[in-house]
């Protein structure tokens, strides 16, 4: 399971049970160098949400009493998704988080996922390091398009990654990224810009991956 591989486990995870005070969350956080750690019950199974470094400290500051259980700060209560999450549950429940609680079948903490580990995983799909050139194909997104774009560079090379961005309902443009194979010669490259274009589709932006 790709999820899975991601996640890291509960026993990798700095966490902090529900009965310890701020001032016990802070010292573990200033310790570990996290900005925020998640929440668990006294078993260790429970995910209750999690606790930010930075509400601590603005509860401090604000002369709060430091002998308060951490659930007096809890976050994010309701931030997590199963094992078997589907990615665009995924992407976007983690979407503005540094990680999101994984839970296992039984809806104990299973782990978590990491915005980093999640972007590292999309950076590997876009096959940046055995790419040449990132194509940007516009299209009126109609029925067949996306099969007739890669019909025509496939004549050329073989298509390393593909993805379409404009999706929105009642968009008139669709923007294809289409990455091509490393080895992608600049002849090659435009004939494939030039066949596009008979065929009445823009190509308004090549991105040469080898100059990064």
């Amino acid at each position: 399971m790709l999820l899975k591989s991601l996640v890291q486990i509960k026993e990798q995870v700095t966490t902090i049970k529900e009965t310890a005070t701020l001032a016990e969350a802070l010292t573990i956080l200033e310790d570990t160098g996290y900005r925020c750690v998640p929440i668990l019950d006294e078993s260790g199974q429970i995910f209750r949400g999690n606790i930010y470094k930075m509400h601590i400290y603005r509860h401090k500051s604000r002369g709060g009493a430091m002998d308060l259980p951490v659930t007096h700060l809890l976050k994010n209560a309701t931030k997590y998704i199963p094992i078997d999450a589907p990615f665009f549950k995924i992407f976007f429940t983690i979407k503005d988080l540094p990680y999101v609680a994984v839970l296992d079948q039984h809806n104990y903490f299973y782990g978590i996922l990491t915005h980093n580990h999640l972007m590292t995983m999309l950076s590997q799909s876009w096959n940046v390091n055995v790419g040449s050139y990132v194509l940007t194909v516009v299209s009126t997104g109609e029925r067949g398009d996306l099969t007739d774009m890669s019909r025509i560079i496939s004549r050329y090379v073989s298509i390393a990654n593909c993805i379409t961005l404009d999706s929105e309902q009642g968009e008139l443009i669709r923007r294809t990224l289409f990455t091509l194979p490393a080895g992608t010669s600049e002849d090659t490259l435009h004939k494939i810009i030039d066949h596009l274009q008979r065929k009445e589709f823009t190509v308004p932006e090549v991105e040469d991956l080898r100059a990064e």
